[in-house]
């Protein structure tokens, strides 16, 4: 974009988050009102089309909004709390769904009134998702679905779910699936907490009994779904790891702060380390920013992929870190009680919690063995592992 065209569409997009502040005062605005206000006057993403939530406007203007808002004390729609909807589900409904859906679901996902969770891991197919065995059976208009889901985060407070189910089970297992959007509060749908080492259970198993989904939630032709879900991974796996963060920000942010403020605790050898772990956070936050200015111009690539292996092995080590700098008191876990929280809050909480809770950063999203061999086909172009079931009809896989 020309820098006098971005300068003007800055100046607009200001005005119109002026407006905005001005018809809809934040102090005397109900949350959910101002939030749709924001939506419908293109201010929600403004890279989406008009009409959802969006102006056509270059992605990386949205900062610009955000910071108009911000400043003005205006309320956010607690992006933790929606993740997957904002990160998985819309960006997939915004490509493979009709106006229809668009229409319906963007609004309310967006401002948190609706909350969305994921229906794609299964007790036996994780790492191979496409081995899954959820079916969907086509009656009329509707299909009727049986299955179990597993490591399902925010089950437990969601209103819809986007769902891959098997719909053929005649050709190989990547062409059979087709995706759908499920309706939580349907009669066949079970949602049972898993307590988690961390003591919560932030996660859920689902299971699925005559859930009844209308072809019109279908997103994508039907056997289409692997194509449509890797739309919706590739954009799960930059939400994961590519957070936007500033200099010493996410989990280094803490260790830093000990390290400043007990002196008492440092060591040369701690010293060193902490140095690398320093210089470990930057790149990785800079890798972040470059994954995101790639996003700003097209749909993410399996570049996102490596960017959530990363995330995973840096949490993973800096708050083991700060476990072994605190010493005894970075043993201690201030509340190991059965909750089930409505998002998760690394920072809000002890040491000990987030060293239990990172262990789960390399599964979430994709394991980190998968993600290795994604980095290293589609991004380093190494030759791919040999896959004897590629063309097998998935009905005659051994299980």
């Amino acid at each position: 974009m020309p820098q006098e065209e971005s300068r003007a569409g800055e100046e607009e997009l200001r005005r119109r988050a002026r407006d905005v502040l001005a018809a809809y005062p934040p102090e005397g605005t109900e949350d959910v009102e101002f939030l749709r206000a924001r939506f419908d006057a293109g201010l929600a993403w403004v890279h989406f089309p008009e009409g959802l939530g969006g102006l056509g406007a270059p992605r990386s203007l949205q900062a610009v909004v955000d910071a108009e808002f911000t400043a003005a004390g205006a309320p956010d729609n607690d992006p933790r709390r929606i993740g997957i909807g904002l990160g998985m589900a819309a960006p997939t409904i915004l490509r493979y769904g009709t106006p229809e859906q668009q229409r319906r679901f963007l609004r309310p996902l967006w401002t948190g009134e609706e909350v969305w969770c994921q229906l794609f891991s299964e007790p036996g197919a994780g790492s191979d998702l496409a081995g899954l065995r959820t079916r969907a059976v086509r009656d009329g208009e509707t299909w009727v679905v049986d299955g179990q889901k597993v490591w399902t985060s925010s089950a437990h407070n969601a209103r819809w779910a986007i769902l891959i189910a098997r719909t053929d089970a005649e050709v190989p297992k990547h062409q059979g699936i087709t995706y759908f959007v499920c309706d939580m509060t349907d009669p066949g749908v079970e949602v049972r907490p898993l307590r988690q080492i961390t003591g919560e259970a932030e996660f859920n198993e689902v299971f699925l009994t005559g859930v009844r989904i209308p072809d019109a939630h279908r997103l994508g032709a039907v056997g289409d779904g692997w194509r449509v879900a890797q739309a919706t991974l590739m954009n799960e796996r930059v939400a994961i790891g590519g957070t936007a963060l500033p200099r010493e920000g996410g989990m280094i942010a803490s260790v830093a702060a000990a390290w400043r403020e007990r002196p008492e605790l440092r060591t040369p050898e701690l010293h060193d380390r902490l140095l690398g772990l320093w210089v470990e956070a930057e790149v990785t936050r800079l890798g972040a920013e470059r994954v995101r200015q790639q996003l700003a111009v097209g749909a993410p690539g399996p570049e996102g992929s490596g960017l959530k292996l990363a995330f995973a092995r840096l949490n993973q080590r800096v708050s083991g870190f700060e476990v072994e700098l605190l010493g005894e008191e970075g043993l201690r876990y201030g509340d190991w009680t059965m909750v089930r929280p409505e998002k998760v809050d690394f920072y809000g909480r002890d040491a000990g919690y987030r060293y239990l809770r990172a262990k789960g950063n390399s599964i979430e999203g994709g394991t980190s063995e998968i993600l290795r061999n994604i980095v290293a086909e589609r991004v380093l172009g190494l030759p791919a592992e040999p896959r004897t079931d590629k063309d097998v009809a998935w009905k005659d896989l051994p299980r």
